[in-house]
């Protein structure tokens, strides 16, 4: 991911991705080997994208390569190096306007950059210059039932609990950890879901953080996954305890209980993709 900086330093309000885990639960039980999931893709540099068809990778629109000054144009899936032959943004995506951030940061209101992201299609696809014939693609969730769901988040990105918060050490690119959560809402952009505390906790409770935008939300396991949401931005709610007491003047932190993961919600953005894809295939 990122949006860098004044994105990242609002959770903004926090572009996401990696994985913020329990902090009663040992670390190495979120790890996971690259053959978990080998059909995440690797953007430049950091954040996240999955394959979807051998010649297509879907990805949060923010987390582009194109988006990415100063990358260059190959993604990686399966630890190879894939050449981009196109990026394809929603024509609703938008970015942030630098003044809205600006205000925000004078004034510790995050309101109206959350209104901004939540009408914002942030989503884009990836045609690749040759089709990858070694890892098998995710289905799409076709369905309208996420709510209730339980899901697996996958990401490499900057880590840290949810008592501390994520690390602001952390790289953006680290080991490749997963996590599980609740879907607790959605609307006709996004599901999202809640760092709950223990009790209420799973067991391998966790939420996306820094690094890993794009990255996935899953349902079902092996062969039968399907892909549910794409990591895109978090918030606090308005009255969760740290916004009670933060000021603009302090360093934000991310990842603590309660924080909200908005994900990009795939089932409505079927049309769009397949739209895309089928006219590349038929020009």
């Amino acid at each position: 991911m990122k949006w860098s900086f004044t994105f990242c330093l609002w959770a903004m309000s926090t572009a996401v991705g990696a994985v913020v885990i329990r902090a009663d639960v040992d670390d190495a039980k979120y790890r996971i080997p690259a053959s978990a999931f080998p059909a995440l893709a690797d953007m430049p540099g950091e954040g996240h994208g999955v394959l979807i068809a051998p010649q297509w990778v879907v990805t949060a629109a923010h987390a582009a390569p194109m988006q990415m000054e100063g990358m260059d144009d190959d993604v990686s899936i399966g630890g190879v190096a894939r050449k981009v032959k196109r990026v394809i943004l929603h024509p609703g995506y938008k970015k942030v306007p630098d003044q809205l951030i600006k205000e925000a940061l004078a004034s510790g209101d995050l309101s109206k950059v959350h209104v901004f992201l939540d009408s914002a299609d942030d989503i884009a696809l990836i045609e690749l210059a040759s089709p990858v014939t070694d890892i098998t693609p995710v289905r799409l969730y076709r369905g309208n039932k996420e709510v209730g769901m339980t899901a697996e988040l996958v990401g490499k990105g900057a880590t840290g609990n949810g008592v501390k918060g994520q690390d602001p050490q952390s790289a953006h690119r680290t080991v490749l950890r997963h996590a599980f959560n609740v879907i607790v809402g959605d609307d006709a952009r996004y599901v999202w879901y809640r760092f709950d505390a223990p009790p209420s906790a799973l067991p391998l409770e966790g939420i996306t953080g820094s690094g890993d935008s794009g990255g996935p939300l899953l349902i079902g396991d092996g062969s039968s996954r399907q892909l549910v949401g794409l990591a895109s931005w978090s918030k606090y709610p308005k009255d969760h305890p740290f916004l009670r007491t933060w000021t603009p003047d302090r360093p934000f932190v991310e990842g603590l209980h309660g924080e909200i993961v908005n994900a990009v919600r795939i089932s409505s953005y079927i049309p769009w993709i397949e739209g895309v894809i089928s006219a590349r295939a038929n020009p």
